[in-house]
């Protein structure tokens, strides 16, 4: 019986890439300030998003008024279960490239309200 050649090699091409990936370090997270002259420094939709679903648990707890418990873990769970969801909702309504402040805003508070809804009552 002939050895699969083809395939022996693509099996283990992919298990080094694999192993490459997972040897790299994580790149660094994006900070607040990375966002403030959008004019000068415009930054993609992608690095957007990351930021505002990176503070999943910062709006949950805005959301809930506490840092643990039931009501916020479930809060947790669903805005991570939404992420994938909300990321292709802001892909059809906003550009590739954020460049001001207006579109930077409109972009993060779409995707806060998709990731954890708010009910509509008003509070003092």
């Amino acid at each position: 019986m002939k050895m699969p050649v083809v395939t022996v090699t693509l099996v283990s091409a992919a298990l080094l890439y694999v192993l490459w990936d997972q040897t790299r370090e994580a790149p660094a997270t994006t900070g607040a300030d990375r966002f403030s002259n959008l004019a000068a420094n415009p930054v993609s939709r992608g690095d957007v998003l990351d930021f505002v679903v990176g503070r999943i648990p910062d709006f949950c707890r805005e959301a809930t008024g506490r840092d643990s418990g039931s009501e916020f873990n479930d809060c947790v769970q669903m805005a991570e279960s939404r992420s994938s969801l909300c990321r292709r909702a802001m892909a059809d309504r906003f550009p590739d490239n954020v460049m001001s402040q207006a579109v930077f805003r409109d972009l993060s508070i779409t995707m806060i309200n998709c990731l954890v809804p708010q009910s509509g009552v008003v509070q003092p």
